[in-house]
């Protein structure tokens, strides 16, 4: 039997005395059921952070309501909020280039229904991947980025995700800069980046953690900005390594950890559990 509709409030905004009351009024006067809540307070920030997710059954307001009238409970709190469904079904666009370990590993989640999207599309700057993407029945684009042919290729890039309808963009190893342009105008994107930011931040982190001797490495999830590998963090792992471990078996554990911390960082956005604020983000659980 399929889990009833639900609405989920993700929220942030000064803080204050009363914000949970009110915001809980708001679901209770309407005659909501909350099955999860969790709050935050940021006190260094000043901020208050929540996500509330409620039953819709029974919910007095139609859903094409539930956004403007919760906007007039926002607005004097100077709130940044959104409201998701848990029946609207996100669509995801996969981007990579030749690596597929961790393109094949969101396939086969997706395929076992670990998590609830669609996925429409892969998009690569090189040919190697698209028999995978025939073999899940998946559209494959192949636009090749130099130079010269960034800005172009990236306009193409948007146009498919307008074409596809596409909610998020999951970076699976795509060893490409995006710029600025194109992060402003595409929806939210997360990249899987082989290191434990910020430490060996850009190329080749595996070989410079190797020659720096390190103990621990790891992967990390974090939302694209164009700050390259500074956007705001989602979710990290490590693993431990030893002074036996050449350069190949922290590229084979390493990969292992980029699967891992991918899958969890897109399964938390599609829960919408993930609050953005600066550069940081709330993870609820």
């Amino acid at each position: 039997m399929a889990a009833s509709p639900t609405a989920t409030l993700l929220l942030s905004c000064p803080d204050q005395q009363g914000l949970v009351a009110k915001i809980a009024n708001f679901i209770y006067a309407n005659g909501g059921n909350i099955i999860h809540a969790d709050h935050h307070t940021d006190f260094g920030a000043g901020l208050f952070l929540t996500r509330l997710e409620w039953q819709l059954e029974g919910f007095q307001l139609p859903r094409d309501l539930i956004r403007p009238a919760f906007g007039a409970i926002a607005q004097p709190l100077d709130a940044q909020w959104q409201i998701h469904f848990s029946d609207t079904v996100p669509r995801i666009a996969i981007w990579v280039t030749k690596q597929d370990h961790c393109l094949l590993d969101l396939l086969w989640r997706h395929q076992a229904k670990e998590f609830i999207a669609e996925i429409p599309l892969i998009m690569s700057n090189h040919e190697r991947l698209g028999a995978i993407a025939q073999q899940f029945g998946i559209d494959y684009h192949v636009l090749p980025i130099t130079a010269e042919t960034k800005a172009v290729q990236e306009a193409q890039q948007l146009a498919l995700l307008q074409r596809y309808n596409i909610d998020l963009v999951v970076l699976a190893k795509y060893m490409q800069v995006l710029t600025a342009d194109l992060l402003a105008q595409a929806p939210p994107i997360i990249n899987i980046h082989h290191s434990f930011l910020p430490a060996f931040a850009g190329a080749k982190p595996y070989h410079r953690a190797y020659n720096r001797g390190v103990k621990i490495i790891g992967a990390t999830a974090h939302y694209a900005t164009q700050d390259l590998d500074e956007g705001p963090i989602i979710e990290q792992d490590v693993v431990r390594v030893s002074h036996r471990d050449g350069v190949r078996d922290l590229i084979r554990k390493g990969k292992d950890l980029e699967r891992v911390v991918l899958a969890r960082a897109v399964r938390l956005h599609l829960q919408n559990r993930i609050l953005v604020y600066g550069n940081r983000t709330v993870v609820f659980g």
